[in-house]
C-alpha cells in the first residue's frame, strides 16, 4: 500500500478535527459543540450529499450498471445482518443486543460516505450520484431484519411475541426517520431541479461543504472519545469484531466492484458503505422499536471503533486495493 494515500487521508483537515475532538476529550479540555448545532452540521451533510447526488443523477441518467449496483447494495443491507446477529450471538450479548449489532453493522454511516467523498475530491477520483441513492437505500432494510430476528427468537423460546411493534410499524419507524426523510428528499429535490439547481445552491452544498464536515468531525471526535470506556465491559471480543468484520467486507466489497464494472470512485463508496457502522439512524429507530437493547454497547461499537478505523485506516487501504484491482 502506498504510505502517500494514508498520510493524505491522515494530513486532510476533516480527519485532523475528529484527533482533535479525541485530543480534548484525553486532556480533559471544556471543548464542547452544543447538540442543537451538533443536530445542524448533520442536517447539512445529508442535505448536501443528497442534492449533489440527484444533481448528478439527473446528469448521468440510469443504465443497467447503475441499476445491478442499487440492487446489489439493497441485498447487502439485507444479508449483513443475518450473519453478524449469529455471531453477536456467540459472543454473548444477549438476543436484544445482537439484533441491535447486526442493524447497526447491516446499516451505513454517513458521515463515513462524506469522508470518502472528500477523500475522492483530494486525490481527483470522480464518482456517481447513484452511490447517493445506493446510501439512501442501504439505512433502513437492516433495522427491519435486526428487529425481526429479535421478534423471530422471541417468538420461538416463547410462543408469541409480548407486544412490540408490527412490521408495518417498523417500516414505518424506519422510513420516516429523519436522516432517511433528509437523504431521500434531497436526493429527490436534487433530481427534479438538475443541472440548474445544483449550479444556484453551489454555494451552499459545495463551497462550504468540508469546513461543515470538519466541524461534524470535531463533534464526532468528542463522542467517539467519551463513549468508547463504555467497550471495557464487553470484553475485546466485540472490539476486534468492529475492526475486522468491517475492514474484511470493504475488501470484499472491491471484487464486488471489479465483478460489477464499477469506476474505482462508485468502488470506494460501496466500500465505506457495507464497511461503515450506523451510530445515528439504528439507535433513533431502537430506542422504539427495541428498547431492551443497550445504546451503551452497539453505539460506542459503531462510533469509537468502526468510524475511526475506517476513516483514518479503511479508506486509504480500499483505494489503495482498488488501484490494484480495477486501475
Amino acid at each position: 500500500m502506498s504510505v502517500d494515500i494514508i498520510l493524505q487521508n491522515l494530513v486532510s483537515p476533516p480527519v485532523l478535527f475528529f484527533f482533535l475532538g479525541m485530543l480534548a476529550v484525553a486532556i480533559k479540555s471544556d471543548l464542547e459543540i452544543p447538540q442543537a448545532l451538533s443536530k445542524l452540521f448533520s442536517f447539512y451533510l445529508l442535505i448536501s450529499i443528497g442534492f449533489k447526488g440527484g444533481a448528478e443523477l439527473a446528469h448521468s441518467g440510469f443504465s443497467p450498471t447503475i441499476a445491478l449496483t442499487l440492487i446489489v447494495a439493497v441485498l447487502l443491507a439485507l444479508i449483513t445482518p443475518l450473519y453478524v446477529f449469529v455471531i453477536s450471538l456467540r459472543a454473548k450479548v444477549g438476543l436484544y443486543n445482537a439484533g441491535a449489532i447486526a442493524a447497526t453493522y447491516g446499516s451505513v454511516s454517513a458521515v463515513t460516505f462524506v469522508t470518502a467523498i472528500s477523500f475522492l475530491e483530494m486525490v481527483n477520483e470522480p464518482f456517481g450520484g447513484h452511490m447517493v441513492a445506493a446510501l439512501a437505500l442501504m439505512e433502513s432494510p437492516s433495522i427491519i431484519v435486526g428487529v425481526l430476528l429479535i421478534r423471530y427468537i422471541e417468538n420461538k423460546r416463547k410462543g408469541n411475541l409480548n407486544g412490540g411493534s408490527t412490521f408495518t410499524d417498523l417500516l414505518k419507524e424506519s422510513f420516516s426517520n429523519s436522516s432517511v426523510v433528509l437523504i431521500m428528499g434531497s436526493l429527490a429535490i436534487g433530481l427534479i431541479s438538475g443541472e440548474k439547481g445544483a449550479t444556484s445552491l453551489a454555494p451552499f452544498t459545495t463551497d462550504i461543504f468540508k469546513g461543515m464536515l470538519c466541524f461534524f468531525l470535531l463533534d464526532m471526535g468528542l463522542l467517539a472519545a467519551k463513549r468508547i470506556s463504555s467497550l471495557k465491559r464487553a470484553g475485546w471480543k466485540l472490539v476486534i469484531f468492529g475492526i475486522v468484520v468491517p475492514l474484511t467486507q470493504g475488501m470484499l466489497s472491491v471484487l464486488l466492484a471489479y465483478a460489477l464494472g464499477l469506476t474505482p470512485g462508485n468502488a470506494l463508496l460501496l466500500a465505506v458503505l457495507w464497511a461503515g457502522a450506523s451510530y445515528i439512524a439504528v439507535p433513533a429507530a431502537f430506542s422504539v422499536a427495541v428498547p431492551r437493547a443497550n445504546p451503551g454497547l452497539y453505539v460506542p461499537m459503531a462510533l469509537a471503533i468502526t468510524f475511526p478505523v475506517n476513516v483514518i485506516l479503511g479508506i486509504p487501504l480500499y483505494y489503495w486495493f482498488i488501484q490494484i484491482m480495477l486501475t
